[in-house]
């Protein structure tokens, strides 16, 4: 069809394979027929409450975090995993390059979580938060971990970890905190990568920024090497 002469680009016959379009901005047409463009791609952040399943439909029927963003038209879909009973950032793109570099543990994104816990951990266990606690047989990646605080209550002493991760097994978080025996109260993830939800309610939604957009492409591109963790009390 190109040799023929019957494609053009935004209003010019284009004869030599090969060339290139952007289907989204382009007016590309064959016989004079515009061809169907690309889907817009979407970018939002998410400040996802508990009570949503992270998905985009659930056959229990519970609510899903697409409840949160009724209007958007494109299939958007979730980066990543935020379980049902955890808050907090939560990323929904149709831009799949992006959201495989920003999940695969090769490019080492950095999710930041605050984790209010039962107890008062040691420095022992701490430290093995910190170099990896083998979960169904395979050894986490180092953890940075650093203590916020803590408080008492009626059922005990509790502490508020920041705890951070360079990659995203299923309730990775919680599951590791059990593991030293100090069961999670309340998980929020505060960060993916650059992004948080400072301005947002929960169960509020906006587009990314291109300027975070930006941001978030060179975390994904960039974080590569992990760095060393360290544990402060």
């Amino acid at each position: 069809m190109i040799e023929a002469g019957r494609v053009s680009v935004n209003g010019h016959v284009v004869t030599e394979l090969g060339s290139r379009a952007d289907p989204v901005a382009d007016d590309v047409r064959v016989d004079g027929r515009r061809v169907a463009g690309a889907q817009r791609r979407r970018y939002l952040v998410v400040n996802k409450p508990t009570g949503y399943v992270t998905t985009r439909h659930d056959p229990q029927r519970r609510k899903t975090v697409m409840d949160l963003v009724p209007r958007v038209r494109e299939y958007v879909y979730p980066v990543g995993r935020l379980d049902y009973d955890s808050e907090g950032v939560l990323l929904l793109t149709n831009d799949g390059e992006l959201a495989a570099k920003l999940t695969h543990p090769r490019h080492g994104v950095a999710r930041v979580y605050e984790a209010v816990i039962r107890g008062v951990p040691s420095s022992t266990n701490l430290r093995r938060l910190t170099s990896g606690i083998v979960l169904d047989g395979r050894r986490t990646a180092p953890a940075d971990v650093q203590v916020r605080g803590g408080h008492t209550t009626r059922r005990g002493d509790q502490a508020c970890l920041q705890v951070t991760l360079r990659e995203g097994r299923n309730r990775q978080v919680r599951r590791m905190l059990e593991a030293i025996g100090h069961p999670v109260v309340r998980l929020r993830r505060t960060r993916f990568g650059p992004i948080g939800v400072q301005g947002l309610k929960p169960g509020g939604a906006r587009e990314l920024t291109p300027h975070e957009i930006d941001r978030l492409r060179r975390a994904a591109a960039t974080e590569m090497a992990r760095p060393e963790t360290h544990t402060h009390q």
